[in-house]
């Protein structure tokens, strides 16, 4: 089977990789089309050790099980299946889950991927792979929803980039007044109406601290620091990705000022996937490239240059 690599932070595409052997209660998924993420690049960094195949924003049909034939997209944790977090939260803190592309499970950048059949969910037929790939980003910008009150917030999202845009997206529709804080000007035509784009808010001192929510979503570790200015006494902050380097933070604004700190993962695929078919959220105009899976090691060098939104691998 054909499938992107990396192995000691490099990448080569193979042509070699065992097909996902058939097993009970499991569906093998022939991708059609994936999405690269900054969590991609990363782990071609050498982020976490990662040696596998990489890639967890997936479309494709089913080979075999329940939805054989059908289009599906799939929360990309598997868990044990009988734990309280398996019962209680899909599994997504199991102790023991493996996550696709990520930890312990072959990703979606190859021909097939193996995932539990109560982990997929059926793509209507009116949505496109274009518009399906991007259900776990998505799954992932509504978690926050999910976490944080939303009514009257006034919300700051710090990043303009693939994951930043989806954040403004949904919390200009769950009602919040939604500033986007970024480095591309250019970018405030990919907001939804009523949203503002800012540039050089996170390189500032901050003067009006009336932010109720802020969001970090840019992958710095230093960004965490910063944002804690702008946000009022009692409100609250959420930390959208992961970095690859430590953080140092001076805790004590956040005892004073009361502050919440929320850690926010992945989110409901459900949700994301109906939002995405009901044309609520429109992501296609952030597609940038799309390569196919034969070229995919250029797909992972094209999205890791600077200022670039998504980048498509073709099955």
């Amino acid at each position: 089977m054909k499938g992107l690599w990396i192995e000691s932070g490099s990448v080569q595409l193979r042509d070699d990789l065992p097909q996902p052997e058939p097993t009970a209660g499991a569906t093998r998924v022939l991708v059609t089309c994936a999405g690269v993420c900054a969590t991609d690049l990363a782990l071609r960094r050498g982020y976490m050790g990662f040696t596998g195949v990489p890639g967890h924003e997936f479309v494709g049909v089913a080979i075999d099980g329940p939805r054989a034939g059908q289009r599906v997209v799939g929360d990309i944790n598997v868990g044990c299946g009988d734990c309280r977090s398996c019962r209680e939260e899909h599994g997504h803190h199991c102790p023991d889950r493996t996550v696709l592309g990520i930890v312990k499970r072959a990703g979606a950048f190859a021909e097939e991927i193996l995932l539990p059949d109560r982990n997929l969910i059926y793509v209507p037929d009116h949505v496109p792979d274009d518009v399906a790939v991007f259900t776990e980003p998505l799954a992932a910008a509504l978690q926050i929803v999910e976490q944080v009150p939303m009514t009257g917030q006034r919300a700051l999202v710090a990043g303009d980039g693939r994951l930043g845009l989806l954040i403004a997206k949904v919390l200009a529709l769950a009602g919040c007044e939604v500033t986007c804080a970024g480095r591309h000007p250019e970018r405030a035509e990919l907001l939804p109406n009523g949203t503002r784009h800012a540039t050089g808010v996170l390189e500032s001192t901050p003067t009006d601290r009336t932010y109720d929510l802020a969001v970090e979503a840019t992958g710095d570790p230093n960004a965490l620091a910063r944002l804690v200015g702008h946000v009022r006494p009692r409100g609250t902050i959420v930390l959208k990705t992961t970095a690859e380097r430590p953080a140092t933070l001076d805790l004590a604004p956040l005892v004073i000022d009361e502050i919440t700190v929320v850690g926010s993962r992945c989110g409901p695929f459900d949700r994301a996937l109906h939002a995405l078919a009901a044309g609520a959220i429109d992501p296609r105009p952030m597609i940038e490239a799309r390569y196919p899976l034969s070229d995919a090691v250029q797909a992972l060098d094209h999205a890791g240059r600077g200022g670039v939104l998504k980048v498509l691998i073709d099955g």
